[in-house]
């Protein structure tokens, strides 16, 4: 992506938003936003100047902003080449399922942000999410089917916890981008998510725990066999 492509996708961002003074994180919630989107995609050289003079913000709030992104494990920086959106390996797909092998199932089962209103919103996200699929509608899937596993470790009740997430959910979208946003893959998982939430309802919340870590599982080696060769083991 060139310097112009990098300025029009920084564009695309509400100048409202842009405008305001902030410190290096609103810089990263910005450019992580854009990594979420599919704006700036795998492998995107992200300049101090295009960004500073986009934003309007300090080239030193940008290095910081790097400096966060690249914790997160979203951007990379290359010795004499710069800044770039990272490209995930075979590793960190494993690893990445790792995390939400723990995360997701323990919130389900375990985490103290339950009630009883709990089932009734998990349900209300699948069906946003089986009327996208009904619609023809890839994108809305997508993001329903990220708005699912959110909810779910959103029981945890640890704001730390959700911090975690949103980055473990950020960098999946970037897994996905390297997958050309396959509108099949997050189909079938749409009818697992209506099973256990039946089974919240039904069978209670240890049963749907051990069937969220089936599927999670089952989506970690469906995407590695998916991804082929299309992420290098790194």
């Amino acid at each position: 992506m060139t310097d112009s492509a990098l300025a029009e996708a920084l564009g695309r961002i509400p100048r409202g938003r842009a405008s305001v003074p902030s410190a290096a994180e609103r810089v990263g919630d910005l450019l992580r936003e854009q990594i979420v989107d599919g704006a700036l995609r795998s492998g995107t050289r992200l300049t101090e100047e295009t960004i500073s003079s986009t934003l309007g913000f300090s080239r030193n709030t940008i290095r910081e902003a790097f400096a966060l992104l690249t914790a997160e494990r979203l951007v990379v920086r290359e010795p004499h080449r710069g800044v770039f959106v990272a490209t995930p390996t075979i590793a960190d797909v494993r690893d990445l399922y790792d995390a939400r092998l723990v995360l997701e199932p323990a919130a389900l089962e375990h985490g103290p942000g339950w009630t009883d209103a709990t089932p009734g919103r998990l349900r209300s996200v699948v069906d946003g999410a089986l009327a996208a699929r009904a619609g023809g509608d890839t994108t809305g899937v997508a993001q329903a089917n990220q708005e699912f596993h959110r909810a779910i470790v959103r029981l945890s009740g640890s704001r730390r916890v959700d911090v975690l997430m949103e980055s473990v959910l950020a960098e999946m979208r970037l897994v996905f981008h390297l997958m050309g946003d396959d509108p099949g893959f997050h189909t079938p998982y749409l009818d697992r998510n209506v099973e256990i939430v039946d089974l919240l309802e039904g069978d209670g919340r240890a049963v749907a725990a051990t069937a969220l870590r089936a599927y999670l599982g089952d989506a970690r080696d469906h995407l590695l066999g998916a991804l082929g060769s299309a992420v290098s083991a790194g």
